[in-house]
């Protein structure tokens, strides 16, 4: 699903802190285009190591920027941008669980068996040494 994981990480984390940094202060002009430029950047970051699966679902959730956004549509975007990585996390963290869980039930399965099959050669054997 993602080719970099520790990037999506680092991504996942900036836009995290750059969104509770700019609830806190009013941005002027400067700080609209950077922060329009940042998430431009980063969209474009996430789609170079994520799955056409991932990028189609990304590009049908998160309403692309249009110039001179004001700073209520750079908020709400980065928000929706930040909400969505938030949902990859836990989508990625169920899919571990899951694959966790399975590999716990073929483990026990296969303690099973062995078990059985040394209750199996210890019922043939006859008790007596031989030479």
């Amino acid at each position: 699903m993602v080719s970099e994981p520790l990037k999506l990480v680092r991504i996942a984390s900036m836009v995290q802190i750059l969104l509770n940094e700019v609830r806190s202060i009013e941005l002027d002009q400067q700080a609209r285009d950077r922060l329009q430029e940042v998430h431009h950047r980063t969209v474009d970051e996430l789609r170079e190591i994520m799955s056409d699966e991932l990028r189609t679902e990304m590009d049908k959730v998160l309403v692309p920027l249009s110039e001179g956004a004001s700073e209520s549509e750079l908020r709400l975007a980065q928000a929706q941008l930040a909400g969505w990585l938030e949902g990859l996390f836990h989508g990625i963290r169920a899919s571990m669980w899951g694959q966790q869980m399975a590999q716990q039930r073929l483990l026990a399965s296969q303690a099973q068996a062995l078990q059985g099959l040394d209750q199996r050669a210890s019922e043939n054997t006859t008790g007596g040494m031989y030479l």
